[in-house]
């Protein structure tokens, strides 16, 4: 007599990674706060948003990595997730430039081809998923590392050639950003027509 597979408990929602990723939407107001709180000016409240920026991007690499090494992934991460990713890099994108630190037009071309993308995904995802490309990956590295130096007030302690290199890293992310936005509609736009074909 053969015994019957044990099904798999299906994953909770309730684990760390969807914590760190609430964590990280909690910290979005408290970074907003400590940034605005002097009018952004390059004093320790500056420091500090800056540093809550970096552990608030550590910890969507943290998730990430636990969710996948312990089998913890849920339809809840795969939504909070990128949300919580966005809400982060989108209200950083919007003091900067609120405090006249970054052109309205780079913040809201990136803010454009992020919610976008967003979007798109879930408008073909009953024809098939989107993974993340190599292009994307590297979008969001430049786009975090051109955020902190920007935020970090580096002028004041190493000169100005500080801040013409935050202005480099954030030119370089908005071409990745933009091609790489072109690049997954032409995906979508393939993926629905497969799919409207099978």
């Amino acid at each position: 007599m053969s015994t019957p597979a044990p099904h798999s408990s299906p994953v909770s929602s309730w684990n760390l990674p969807n914590v760190l990723t609430g964590i990280r939407i909690l910290l979005v107001p408290v970074f907003i706060v400590l940034l605005a709180a002097d009018g952004g000016a390059h004093g320790g409240l500056r420091w500090a948003a800056a540093a809550l920026f970096v552990v608030a991007i550590y910890t969507d690499k943290l998730d990430g990595d636990i969710a996948r090494s312990r089998g913890l992934v849920t339809n809840f991460g795969k939504i909070a997730d990128p949300i919580a990713d966005k809400l982060l890099t989108g209200s950083a994108l919007v003091m900067l430039s609120v405090l006249g630190e970054l052109w309205w037009w780079v913040t809201i071309v990136i803010l454009v081809r992020e919610w976008g993308i967003t979007a798109l995904r879930f408008w073909v995802i009953r024809y098939g998923v989107m993974a993340a490309s190599a292009g994307g990956k590297l979008k969001t590295v430049l786009q975090a590392a051109a955020i902190i130096l920007l935020l970090m007030p580096l002028g004041t302690v190493l000169g100005p050639w500080a801040l013409w290199l935050g202005w480099l890293v954030m030119a370089a992310a908005l071409v990745v950003t933009v091609v790489t936005g072109v690049a997954y509609v032409r995906d979508a736009l393939t993926l629905r027509r497969e799919g409207t074909r099978a």
